[in-house]
């Protein structure tokens, strides 16, 4: 019985802790959730004379047309390591939030991107 009672609680830790891919198209409808979000790099911008210092890596379509961007504050950069190259595919997983009517996570770590 206690077996069972350990399995059950595994499966649904690891449900939870899985997040769902979708692509940066599908990232809007999935606001407030944590999710894997995937696609190609297709712009990036490091805002140097910006409070933090934020770079922002937009997913599928660049800036200003943006789909869904990942934003990645300079105080992180050193945890997050290399930053993905224009063109690659890349999947970032994270909860999803709005910022001004486009969805993007908010990256502090190296674990939270894959190439």
């Amino acid at each position: 019985m206690k077996t069972l009672g350990m399995s059950a609680v595994l499966a649904i830790s690891t449900i939870t802790t899985h997040a769902q891919k979708i692509s940066a198209s599908q990232a809007k409808s999935h606001e407030g959730e944590s999710e894997s979000v995937c696609g190609i790099v297709a712009s990036e911008h490091f805002a140097a004379s910006s409070r933090g210092e934020p770079t922002f890596i937009n997913l599928d379509s660049p800036y200003p047309r943006r789909l869904f961007t990942i934003l990645i504050w300079e105080e992180d950069l050193k945890r997050v390591g290399k930053i993905p190259p224009m063109g690659s595919h890349v999947c970032v997983t994270g909860g999803i939030t709005d910022y001004h009517g486009k969805p993007q996570i908010v990256v502090r770590s190296a674990g939270q991107l894959s190439q």
